[in-house]
């Protein structure tokens, strides 16, 4: 990492710029797209979760019917529950045990510094302003033994004891 040397500015961002004329350089991401294994893994969610809307469905209207409608919807009402509940497991398994997963994508990062396009012109100013010089002499410092240190508050209780005493 550099920084300014006056204000603390992280360079890195004004290289990049610099070394592309003053446009930042773009990456390719490609395109982005759902991998087999979590379409997979989704499809058998779906299913699972269809089955707990369709089973009680086709239960209710199996319970209400009467004669051969009722074991009609008996009947679907007990293949939809084996096919979403179980069929839901086993493709939500299937997927995540079998099928391919997203290809990690590379992370690609620029590299930290990038040396300046042109050779960089002789400086015209230091980098660092002049030190500041005091031709001054440093000034004496002051005497304090004579200042009179203050008082603390239990003397000035004391003192107006002592005068109540001697009024008494």
């Amino acid at each position: 990492m550099r920084f300014c040397s006056r204000c603390g500015f992280l360079m890195e961002g004004v290289m990049y710029l610099l070394g592309n004329s003053g446009v930042l350089p773009h990456f390719e991401t490609g395109e982005q797209t759902i991998s087999k294994k979590r379409k997979g893994v989704m499809q058998g969610v779906i299913i699972f979760l269809a089955g707990i809307l369709i089973v009680p469905l086709f239960g209710v209207m199996s319970a209400f019917s009467d004669g051969r409608i009722s074991e009609v919807f008996a009947f679907f009402a007990a293949m939809s529950a084996i096919v979403c509940f179980v069929g839901g497991l086993l493709r939500t398994l299937f997927a995540a045990i079998f099928e391919e997963g997203a290809k990690p994508q590379p992370y690609v990062r620029g590299p930290s510094y990038m040396p300046p396009a042109v050779p960089p012109a002789p400086a015209r100013v230091a980098a660092l302003p002049p030190p500041a010089v005091n031709t001054q002499p440093w000034r004496q410092r002051p005497e304090t033994a004579e200042i009179v240190p203050p008082t603390s508050v239990p003397d000035h209780t004391t003192k107006l004891l002592e005068k109540s005493e001697e009024n008494s």
